[in-house]
């Protein structure tokens, strides 16, 4: 399990761990707060090669099984 300080996701790079359309290396270019508890919610991780984005829970960063923190 990776350990992730929420407050420090921006602009942090990722790697995942079975790559799709040979997007392996990310990095996170936004991350959605919630209003009333100001925490963050969710992600936005832009793969580098191809630039596209996708959003997810930030809380799946955890699972060492689908991420790496840094690129690897």
């Amino acid at each position: 399990m990776n350990q992730i300080n929420p407050h420090k996701l921006l602009l942090s790079k990722w790697t995942a761990v079975q790559p799709l359309q040979r997007e392996k290396h990310f990095i996170v270019t936004d991350c959605q707060l919630d209003e009333q508890e100001e925490a963050v919610v969710s992600v936005d991780l832009q793969a580098v090669l191809t630039t596209r984005t996708q959003r997810l829970p930030w809380k799946l960063l955890k699972d060492s099984n689908q991420w790496q923190a840094g690129w690897r």
